[in-house]
């Protein structure tokens, strides 16, 4: 009994990741209407430093962490693959092709989760948790697929390239959590020597801050040209509830959920792990429901169930 509830620990991590990611979600959006994206996607990171910094001078007594060289290359390819190529790839994708779309090709980031990790950490799945990532995946993609469907126009200028994008992000975002589960030593240090989830987030988001500085200098650049040429720019005035909401959303998601989501891949395999970090989709439906007064159909629902079934089989994977 005891050994099945600590192989539940990783599965509960990346659940809780899914949910913290469901309200940074929803915070970030709000800030993003009073104070833009690009000072939210800036902000953000540099938000979460700071706490992670504090968190790991509570718990290890030090404010800069112990890691050797090859820990600290894994965990800088991390934090630039995942949090800043990957993130600015998505959020390019949502303006071209829109989020439903963006959404559904996201959902195929488990399936490259468990090919990085069978091909570079020799990780095996039982047939349980293919059959639970199958029914997850395509639960996810159901209640995409619903809950934006709206009439839009049949020729979507720059749809190849927004597809590409999207296709790019999801391949990220299991690359990052790969490279995190390699920075954290898996795969070719000993146990012993393993670093512990938090210290592994505190150093992967550092160098997701440095990887997204040239993004926001050259953003900066282009933003001044427009406003010299009298087109529309990105800046707002400033807007304290702006920064609360950012400040909000950087403690639910690059502090707590991507904190979250090293354990659940430090804990489990690659692939049980990036599927249940992936579910932000399906706990977003009660918000909608509840806020939005978003009417919700009985096909969205049954892909709700469909991947909450896949999520309830993997946890009867052994880890």
């Amino acid at each position: 009994m005891l050994e099945h509830l600590e192989g539940s620990i990783g599965p509960a991590a990346a659940l809780t990741t899914s949910i913290l990611w469901t309200a940074t979600s929803i915070l970030f959006t709000a800030a993003g209407k009073r104070i833009g994206p690009t000072i939210v996607n800036g902000t953000r990171i540099w938000m979460a430093v700071v706490f992670l910094a504090l968190t790991h001078r509570l718990l290890a007594g030090v404010w800069i962490p112990d890691v050797s060289a090859g820990q600290a290359g894994f965990l800088a390819l991390s934090g630039v693959v995942g949090l800043s190529l990957g993130d600015q790839a998505l959020f390019i994708s949502f303006v071209l092709i829109g989020p439903r779309l963006a959404m559904l090709i996201m959902a195929t980031s488990p399936i490259f989760a468990v090919l990085f990790g069978w091909f570079v950490l020799g990780e095996t799945l039982a047939g349980v948790a293919w059959l639970g990532i199958g029914l997850t995946v395509g639960g996810v993609a159901w209640v995409v697929l619903e809950r934006e469907e709206k009439k839009v126009p049949l020729v979507i200028p720059h749809r190849g390239i927004g597809v590409i994008l999207a296709v790019v992000a999801a391949g990220c975002q299991a690359g990052g959590l790969l490279l995190s589960k390699q920075g954290m030593g898996h795969g070719w240090l000993p146990a012993s020597e393993h670093l512990d989830p938090q210290t592994a987030t505190f150093v992967r988001m550092v160098f997701a801050g440095i990887g997204v500085l040239p993004i926001l200098a050259i953003h900066r650049i282009l933003n001044h040209r427009r406003q010299k040429a009298g087109t529309n720019s990105e800046s707002k005035p400033f807007v304290p509830s702006g920064f609360l909401f950012c400040m909000g959303g950087a403690i639910a998601g690059p502090f707590l959920g991507v904190w979250m989501s090293l354990v659940a891949s430090d804990l489990s395999p690659l692939g049980v792990a990036q599927t249940l970090c992936s579910l932000t989709p399906i706990f977003i439906l009660p918000y909608a429901i509840l806020v939005d007064k978003e009417r919700i159909s009985p096909r969205a629902i049954f892909g709700a169930l469909l991947a909450v079934g896949g999520s309830a089989l993997l946890f009867c994977t052994p880890s």
